[in-house]
């Protein structure tokens, strides 16, 4: 006997770490997402300036 369970195969309407459905334009999630990228940016930023031993504007040639 075979039992199917219609939830395991269906696609989940939200995201896997919040109840947000994913959407475009100003949504929670959007911002959400937004905010998590601008994060890994400016960790990037510290690491950059860390590792050269420089600021990031000097080392990316924006200042003299």
């Amino acid at each position: 006997m075979t039992t199917t369970d219609s939830t395991s195969s269906a696609t989940p309407a939200t995201s896997a770490t919040t109840h947000d459905v994913p959407a475009f334009g100003w949504s929670a999630y959007a911002e959400r997402v937004n905010g998590r990228f601008a994060m890994l940016g400016f960790a990037a930023i510290l690491l950059v300036e860390a590792i050269s031993g420089d600021t990031f504007l000097r080392w990316a040639g924006f200042v003299g």
